[in-house]
């Protein structure tokens, strides 16, 4: 399955164009998607030129490649396209309708196949922190830490 994902407030917080703190266990939650499920990952992000390379650097530099950025593929050239949407199986995104889940739940729904069921509500409607006993101790079993 090909994922496109979004950088500012999904990988890291938003402080574009700088690049903000790193969202706990995004990077590690793509990585298991990409090396134990066999997911392709585009980096979809509104950053161009060189703000898109620190973007695609930064994550590099912890271990996550990306299969293409901004592109459906590596050769393609941006400008060849109509449009800056990518094409892609499922977007991950901060601005979905909702808000960004907890990386847990997202690897859980699309480790299970069950990305087109809705997160649970309850995590996206309070002001609740999202790290509760439960997605903290599904994190621990997946990484480990």
């Amino acid at each position: 399955m090909t994922i496109a994902v979004d950088f500012d407030g999904t990988i890291v917080t938003h402080e574009y164009p700088n690049i903000g703190k790193p969202i706990p266990f995004a990077i590690e939650t793509l990585k298991k998607l990409q090396q134990e499920d066999h997911h392709q990952i585009i980096l979809w992000s509104v950053r161009e030129g060189h703000l898109l390379q620190e973007a695609v650097d930064y994550c590099a530099s912890r271990g996550l490649e990306f299969y293409a950025a901004n592109t459906n593929y590596p050769e393609e050239a941006p400008e060849n396209r109509p449009n800056r949407k990518v094409t892609a199986d499922l977007y991950i995104d901060d601005r979905n309708l909702g808000g960004l889940p907890d990386w847990g739940i997202i690897y859980e729904m699309i480790h299970t196949g069950r990305y087109s069921q809705p997160a649970p509500m309850s995590n996206m409607l309070t002001d609740k922190p999202a790290h509760t006993k439960k997605k903290k101790s599904l994190l621990f079993r997946l990484f480990g830490v």
